[in-house]
């Protein structure tokens, strides 16, 4: 069994255990030996981050080639339109090339744990929320997708990576499962086999959408974790 740490990520704490301008690691929060990060999550964004004590797991969980879809909720400046979704689905053109959602829905703002600090609100500036489906993870792809198309990113969490969810634990908390992954031919991530559940009350709570655009009919569910 291949050991799968899923840990929601506060605001400002770095993707890794080491830090030379005193900055906040994972390093405060994990004191298990052994485990790696599978991808990394920006600074200043909040939500799921996996790390393994398998290499060949942690590849297909990073590797853009398995196209392992991610969701993330998106606090944006103004007020998202269902065109602002079509668009993001369409594709933008970043600087470092073109990039789509596999899907995108407008959603009510979730309850969710207080930022520390709070995100900087305007007065007369309204704000929304969307929920973006992406299979890549380029720096700061969210954030640069919605500010191409008009909606700076004011928050940003991570809610799942494939099956994977942390919406019932704690910022600064993890959950612990075990993947199977066999010796003969590890092909994929598969869904954990069994489940050892770390402290944390529910935090959020599955939003309702307002209206959703996908690129596919087989959107995964945003749902609580098992």
């Amino acid at each position: 069994m291949s050991k799968l740490l899923l840990f929601n990520k506060p605001f400002h704490v770095l993707s890794q255990f080491t830090d030379s301008e005193a900055r906040k690691t994972l390093s405060e929060f994990i004191q298990i030996k052994g485990i790696y990060p599978a991808g990394r999550l920006d600074y200043d964004s909040e939500g799921l981050l996996l790390l393994t004590d398998d290499g060949q797991l942690q590849a297909q969980i990073s590797n853009p080639k398995y196209k392992l879809n991610k969701i993330y909720w998106a606090q944006v400046e103004g007020t998202a339109t269902q065109a602002h979704c079509l668009e993001l689905i369409k594709g933008v053109d970043l600087k470092d090339g073109p990039a789509s959602a596999v899907a995108c829905r407008l959603m009510q703002p979730p309850t969710l744990w207080p930022r520390v600090p709070p995100i900087r609100e305007r007065k007369n500036v309204s704000d929304s929320w969307i929920e973006l489906t992406i299979n890549e993870g380029r720096n700061r792809q969210v954030r640069r997708m919605t500010a191409a198309v008009g909606l700076p990113t004011l928050r940003l969490i991570r809610a799942a990576i494939g099956d994977w969810k942390v919406t019932d634990v704690l910022p600064g908390e993890y959950r612990i499962e075990s993947v199977d992954m066999p010796e003969a031919k590890k092909t994929g991530a598969k869904r954990p086999v069994g489940t050892i559940r770390g402290k944390g009350r529910p935090p959020a709570k599955s939003p309702s959408s307002s209206s959703s655009t996908s690129t596919s009919s087989r959107r995964p569910p945003l749902k609580r974790g098992r």
